[in-house]
């Protein structure tokens, strides 16, 4: 479950051939904008905004998705303990765990959450799609920003992908399942 070492040794090898010092520095400063801080920043502001429009629905969904996400990512890591990519070729001072990757499974928490939200507001539909694919894209540069740098191995990488995305759909299920009790059919939100 941790990983296809044939695929992570292919993969980690391609990189490492084909990476060069010029990007690298941008990278690595792409990279943190999907670490767990400034996803913590983030989701915190999007909250406070969502609390304030009195979205308190979206705004527990939100909050709720990332920090339980945080606790069980935090679990994963722990249950697997798979080590890094060696330290020569990795490029970031790293020191926890690396199954499942936290960047690529945090990201794609808040692209599936605030994706949500984002479409199920009214608004011009061109907007919310835009939106919406841009979360889907800054969340795959974020993990494949983990795989150049060599802080994570592929596999680590798609496993954090496709928990975060369980993981915030799980928030949603739960979140439409709320509405469907608090509210009859023809006042639900949309």
């Amino acid at each position: 479950m941790s990983g296809d070492p044939t695929l992570d040794v292919s993969v980690f090898d391609g990189v490492l051939r084909d990476r060069t010092d010029d990007p690298a520095a941008a990278v690595e400063a792409f990279t943190h904008s999907g670490g767990t801080a400034a996803m913590w920043c983030a989701s915190a502001v999007l909250v406070v905004a969502l609390a304030l429009v009195r979205r308190r629905g979206d705004a527990v969904l939100v909050g709720g998705a990332m920090f339980t996400g945080l606790v069980l990512m935090s679990a994963l890591k722990r249950l697997w303990r798979r080590e890094r990519p060696p330290i020569p070729e990795r490029l970031v001072d790293v020191d926890s765990y690396s199954f499942p990757s936290g960047h690529a499974m945090m990201t794609a928490i808040f692209a599936v959450t605030v994706g949500f939200v984002v479409v199920t507001s009214v608004g011009p539909r061109v907007l919310e799609a835009t939106l919406a694919a841009l979360l889907v894209v800054f969340t795959l540069g974020i993990g494949l920003s983990r795989v150049y740098l060599a802080a994570h191995w592929a596999t680590d990488v798609a496993a954090g992908w496709l928990f975060g995305v369980v993981w915030g759909a799980v928030w949603i299920v739960a979140r439409r399942s709320a509405w469907r009790v608090a509210w009859p059919r023809r006042h639900r939100p949309r």
